[in-house]
């Protein structure tokens, strides 16, 4: 199971676009709201997550996603809940995706050391002894980090080929009309 954390302030297109590509791929994923179950996005959007923090059991867990949003990415970093699954995400060496804003968070943890990664411009100051890529996705072991909402699609088919294969990333990929 995937599970995409959601926080009041987090960017919509980079929350919701990994959903779509991974359910297009038929990969389980649920969306966690760590501020409530419904949570707003940066934009005024107001989405209901599947489950709350609350109710988020650490079963099962393939990969952890994410989104940006400054205000959101502030609200997952402050959680103390969010901060433990982070932790045992690392522990147990499964995917962690982090996109915009987000990879700041693995940075400011010294999860990044020796790792290549990216973020937003603005927050690539907060990553931490990584190794500092100008790609715009980028994978290195079992994170996944990606700069910004204009490729939210690619980070999600990244996140669908690192967990399902190349072949499967590419047909979504196709059918939706991507380059």
């Amino acid at each position: 199971m995937v599970y995409l954390f959601l926080a009041n302030g987090f960017e919509i297109i980079e929350a919701l676009s990994p959903v779509d590509m991974l359910r297009r791929g038929d990969i389980d994923i649920k969306t966690v709201g760590v501020t409530g179950k419904n949570v707003t996005s940066s934009c005024g959007v107001e989405v209901t997550a599947d489950i709350t923090i609350e109710e988020f059991e650490y079963k099962n867990v393939e990969a952890i996603i994410l989104p940006g949003g400054g205000d959101g990415v502030a609200n997952l970093e402050k959680d103390s809940r969010m901060q433990s699954v982070i932790d045992r995400a690392a522990k147990d060496d499964i995917y962690i995706c982090a996109i915009c804003a987000a990879p700041s968070i693995l940075g400011k943890k010294g999860l990044l050391n020796g790792v290549e990664a990216t973020a937003f411009p603005s927050f690539v100051k907060y990553l931490d002894g990584a190794v500092v890529s100008e790609k715009y996705v980028v994978t290195d072991g079992k994170f996944i980090t990606a700069r910004g909402a204009g490729v939210s699609v690619d980070f999600g088919l990244e996140i669908v080929k690192q967990l399902r294969g190349e072949e499967l990333a590419e047909k979504i990929r196709n059918t939706i009309q991507c380059q």
